[in-house]
């Protein structure tokens, strides 16, 4: 028995260790996921495609533009890149991921003073 509570002597943790735990794990992953927002990186590699081919659409000779029917395909193709890019773009800016509380940016727990 006394190694069961030598056990729970040493993984004894109070109330604010764990919340202060929690909090500093729960801003490392606002600020990971704000990072990471796959309408970032979808939105600015349509973007720099988009902007490619769109080029290359413009500067494409007859030969080029007769092989594909008569249509510029590169440049449409471009142009429609670059309009989801902007897109995700600006749904990235219109609704971004919830901010982390002001605690968790300032590092300091719920309930604690910060240094001065």
């Amino acid at each position: 028995m006394t190694d069961n509570s030598e056990h729970s002597e040493r993984h004894r943790y109070s109330e604010e260790d764990v919340q202060r735990e929690v909090t500093e794990l729960e801003g490392k992953s606002a600020t990971a996921a704000r990072l990471f927002d796959i309408r970032r990186i979808i939105g600015g590699l349509f973007v720099i495609y988009g902007v490619i081919v769109t080029i290359t659409g413009l500067t494409d000779d007859d030969a080029a533009i007769d092989k594909a029917e008569g249509v510029n395909i590169n440049l449409w193709t471009g142009l429609g890149m670059l309009l989801l890019g902007l897109f995700f773009l600006a749904w990235l800016k219109l609704r971004p991921i919830a901010p982390a509380p002001p605690d968790v940016e300032s590092g300091v727990a719920p309930g604690e003073r910060p240094n001065e």
